[in-house]
C-alpha cells in the first residue's frame, strides 16, 4: 500500500470520503438485514458491517476466500491464516481477539477485496458479523448464566473457510456449529441450524455488496486516492484524541483514577497517565480483579472497545470512529486478571456486562459523566438440544434486547450499522454537566433495538403484559439520571429462560454530589403447581386437620409465588409464569439545592409527558418507506 502524501487533505474531500466510507458499511449492512431471516438480525438489528484497510489482515490471499471465525484464543493465528488462503475462500470465525468480535455467538465473515487491474492484490477486506440466536452450548440462546468455560457456550470456531474457491462448505459448517459442540458433556449442538445457515449466507452477501461498493469508489476516484483519504481520516482523528487528552490534562492533571465493582465484588480499576505534551496516555488497568469462575471475564478486544468508544464519546468534533483513536493510547492490563483470561475461560457475559462496567469505570476516572445502568440485562430462552435422556430435539432460541433511542445525551451515543457490540434491554443513561440522562435507553458500546412486541409474540409462545419506563429509577441531582424500564413477559408454554444482568448489587454512581441511579431487580411470578409440591393442596398431608382452612384454600385461586431470582439465573418457566424485569436507573450529576428541588418536581412532570408512548420500531419503519413511494 502507497504511504500518504505530505500534502494537507482537502477538507471538503475529507468530508465526502469519511460518508462515502460510512456509506459502503451501512449499504452492507442493510443487505444483511433485508436477506437475513433470524429475529435477531433482521429485527433487533443485531449486526455490524466493516471494512478494513489490507494492511491490518495480511497481503497474500487470493481472490474468493471467505473467512468464519469467532474463538477467544485465534489471535494472531486468524490474521496469520488469512495469508494461506487459496483463490475462492472464505473464512468464517468468531474469535474475541479479533478486530469488532466479543463472544461466541457473534460469528463474523471477512472477505478480501482484490483489485479490479491487479487480480492478485488485496487492496480492502469486508467484513459482517451477526449474532445468531443460538450456537449451541448448555443452554438454548449460547448466552448461559452458569457457564464456568467457554465450552459450555457452544462452538468455538478458531478459523474455517466456509466458501472455498467459490464453494459453500456446508458439511464443514455442520461440523463445526452442529457436532462438535455436542461433544462435551452436557451440551447440545446448534438448535436451528436452517436459521444460522441463512444468516451466514446473508453475510456472504452482504460482503460482497461492499465489495461492490468499493470497487465503484476507486473507479470513480483511484485507488491511491481512496487509500490517502482513509489515512487522513485515521489521522485525523488520531490528533482530535491528541487533543481531547492535553485539554483534560489542563483541568484535571495528568494523573487520573477510577474504581467500580462488579456485582460478585470483583474491581475494575484503572489508572491514566498523560503525557500532555504529546497528547498521549497510559491506561493502566493494574488492580483489577482476577480470571473469574464465571463468564464475566472479558477478552482483550472488549477492553479496547470500550477504551476506543470513551475517547470517540468525548470528543467534541464529529468524526467516524477509526483505529486512529487509539493510536496515542497505550492500553495495559495485566495478565491473568478477568480482562485478559486463558484461553478457556467462559467469556459470554464479558461483552454485554463487564463491557459497560470498563466503560464506567474509564468515564469515572475522566469525571465525564455519571454512571449509566451499567448492564445490558440480558434474556434468553428457548426449547431444544439434548433431552435429559441425551436425544437432541430441534428446538430454537431467542435474545432479547431493547430498542435503542434516537435520542442522545453527549455519552449515550447510538446509530444502527457500526462496529460495536450492543444488546439486551434498556435502562437509564447517567447525566453529565449540562445534560440530563436520557430514561429507557441502550447505553454506551450496545448499538441493536429489541424486536418489535407485534413480532415477539406472533412467533414465540410469550405475551408482553408491560413494557414502560421504570418512573423515579434514576438518580437525582441538578441533573437527573435517566430511568429503567420495566419489561413483564408471561410465558404460554414450558420455555427454559436464562438472564444475565449486573447493576443488582452495586447502584449506578452519581458524580459531583449526585446520587446513585436505582438498582435493577429481576422477578419471577410464579404459578404454584402440584409437580413442584408448591400447591396449597400438596402440603395439606404435613399440617393439622383444620377443615376451614382447607376450604378456604379450595375456594380461591393459588396466591403466585414473587421470586427474586438474582442477577443471574437459569428458570424453567411454566405456563403462565411470568419475569418481570426493572433494569437500573444512571446516576444524577451535581448536588442540589432547596430551589432546584423544588424545581425537580417540574422536571420530573415534564419527563412523565416525555415518556408517552408513540409508535416506532421496525413495522413503523416499514410503513414510512412505503408511504415515501
Amino acid at each position: 500500500m502507497s504511504a500518504p502524501t505530505k500534502a494537507a487533505p482537502d477538507p471538503i474531500l475529507l468530508t465526502l470520503f469519511a460518508n462515502r466510507f460510512m456509506s459502503v458499511a451501512e449499504a452492507m449492512g442493510r443487505a444483511l438485514q433485508q436477506t437475513s431471516i433470524s429475529t435477531n438480525i433482521k429485527e433487533r438489528l443485531d449486526y455490524s458491517a466493516v471494512k478494513y484497510q489490507m494492511n491490518l489482515l495480511g497481503k497474500d490471499l487470493k481472490n474468493g476466500d471467505v473467512i468464519m471465525t469467532n474463538s477467544p484464543r485465534a489471535g494472531g493465528r486468524s490474521v496469520y491464516t488469512l495469508k494461506t488462503i487459496l483463490p475462492a475462500n472464505q473464512l468464517v470465525s468468531v474469535p474475541p481477539s479479533l478486530p469488532s468480535i466479543s463472544h461466541l455467538p457473534d460469528i463474523t465473515i471477512i472477505t478480501p477485496v482484490f483489485s479490479q487491474d491487479q487480480p492478485d492484490k488485496i487492496i480492502f477486506f469486508t467484513a459482517s458479523r451477526g449474532h445468531h440466536a443460538d450456537i449451541g452450548g448448555i443452554l438454548p440462546g449460547s448466552m448461559p448464566p452458569t457457564s464456568v468455560n467457554i465450552f459450555e457456550e457452544g462452538a468455538e470456531i478458531v478459523s474455517f473457510k466456509i466458501v472455498k474457491e467459490g464453494v459453500f462448505d456446508r458439511d464443514g459448517m455442520l461440523d463445526y456449529l452442529v457436532e462438535r459442540p455436542a461433544k462435551y458433556p452436557g451440551c447440545s449442538g446448534c438448535r436451528n441450524i436452517r436459521d444460522v445457515e441463512s444468516d451466514l449466507k446473508a453475510q456472504i452477501a452482504a460482503n460482497h455488496k461492499g465489495i461492490g461498493l468499493i470497487h465503484a469508489l476507486t473507479a470513480e476516484y483511484s485507488l491511491e486516492t481512496v487509500q490517502e483519504y482513509m489515512y487522513h481520516i485515521r489521522n485525523n482523528a488520531e490528533q482530535s484524541v491528541r487533543n481531547l487528552l492535553r485539554d483534560v490534562a489542563k483541568r484535571r492533571g495528568a494523573k487520573l483514577s477510577a474504581r467500580d465493582y462488579l456485582d460478585d465484588g470483583s474491581p475494575i480499576q484503572v489508572q491514566v497517565s498523560i503525557n500532555e505534551e504529546k497528547g498521549s496516555a497510559v491506561i493502566d488497568f493494574e488492580g483489577t480483579a482476577p480470571e473469574l469462575r464465571g463468564n464475566l471475564n472479558a477478552p482483550i478486544s472488549v477492553v479496547h472497545s470500550a477504551v476506543i468508544y470513551c475517547m470517540r464519546a468525548m470528543l467534541d468534533v464529529d468524526i467516524p470512529l477509526n483505529a486512529g483513536c487509539l493510536v496515542p493510547i497505550e492500553i495495559k492490563i495485566p495478565e491473568d486478571s478477568l480482562l485478559s483470561p486463558s484461553h478457556t475461560a467462559a467469556v459470554c457475559g464479558g461483552n454485554v456486562l463487564t463491557s459497560q462496567r470498563i466503560v464506567d469505570v474509564v468515564l469515572k476516572a475522566f469525571n465525564a459523566a455519571a454512571a449509566s445502568q451499567g448492564c445490558c440485562n440480558n434474556l434468553t430462552f428457548g426449547q431444544g438440544g439434548k433431552d435429559k435422556d441425551g436425544v437432541v430435539k430441534e428446538g430454537w432460541g431467542y435474545y432479547e434486547v431493547r430498542e435503542v433511542s434516537w435520542q442522545q445525551s453527549r455519552y449515550c451515543v447510538a446509530k444502527i450499522c457500526v462496529p460495536g457490540a450492543s444488546k439486551t434491554i434498556a435502562g437509564g443513561s447517567g447525566a453529565g454537566p449540562g445534560w440530563h440522562g436520557t430514561s429507557g435507553v441502550h447505553v454506551h458500546i450496545t448499538n441493536t433495538r429489541i424486536g418489535d412486541v407485534e413480532i415477539l409474540e406472533r412467533r414465540y409462545p410469550v405475551l408482553v403484559h408491560e413494557f414502560s419506563i421504570r418512573e423515579g429509577s434514576g438518580g437525582k441531582g441538578k441533573w437527573n439520571g435517566g430511568c429503567g424500564v420495566v419489561r413483564d413477559l408471561e410465558f404460554l408454554e414450558e420455555i427454559r429462560v436464562s438472564i444475565l444482568s449486573e447493576r443488582r448489587a452495586h447502584a449506578p454512581y452519581g458524580l459531583e454530589g449526585g446520587q446513585p441511579g436505582e438498582r435493577g431487580r429481576n422477578i419471577w411470578i410464579k404459578l404454584p403447581r402440584e409437580q413442584d409440591g408448591d400447591l396449597p393442596d400438596a402440603a395439606d398431608d404435613l399440617l393439622p386437620a383444620n377443615p376451614s382452612v382447607h376450604k378456604d384454600r379450595k375456594s380461591s385461586p393459588p396466591k403466585p409465588r414473587i421470586i427474586n431470582v438474582g442477577g443471574k439465573a437459569t428458570i424453567l418457566m411454566g405456563k403462565g409464569d411470568r419475569l418481570v424485569i426493572n433494569t437500573p436507573g444512571g446516576g444524577g450529576w451535581g448536588a442540589l439545592d432547596s430551589e432546584e428541588a423544588r424545581e425537580e418536581a417540574d422536571w420530573e412532570r415534564d419527563e412523565r409527558i416525555k415518556h408517552e408512548w408513540s409508535a416506532r420500531g421496525s413495522l413503523v419503519e416499514r410503513a414510512k418507506v412505503q408511504s415515501s413511494f
